[in-house]
């Protein structure tokens, strides 16, 4: 089956986020070897990204939760734990035997 966002088709996961939040996965984890300089300006994308937009970090949370949910329903599948009952000591009264 073909999944679709926003009539891009998504390949995978990391399609999947980009086309979900609006920015490369890149910009947030960084890619292998990058120098300081590539590192510093990624950065500061992200901090403009971050600045306009307050809301993205709940975003990204809820599309990564979803996707959690999607890709792995078990792990949302909590159980209460059985609560423990109370020890009550019990008190003995009277003539000791």
């Amino acid at each position: 089956m073909r999944m679709y966002i926003g009539g891009h088709q998504v390949v995978n996961d990391f399609d999947f986020v980009e086309l979900a939040l609006g920015t490369p996965v890149e910009l947030w984890l960084g890619v292998d070897g990058e120098s300081e300089m590539e590192r510093a300006a990624r950065l500061d994308a992200a901090r403009d990204i971050l600045a306009e937009n307050p809301g993205f970090p709940d975003d990204a949370i809820r599309v990564a939760a979803a996707a959690i949910e999607e890709q792995a329903p078990e792990l949302f599948n909590v159980v209460p734990l059985a609560q423990a009952m109370p020890r009550f000591r019990r008190v003995r009264r009277g003539a000791a035997a």
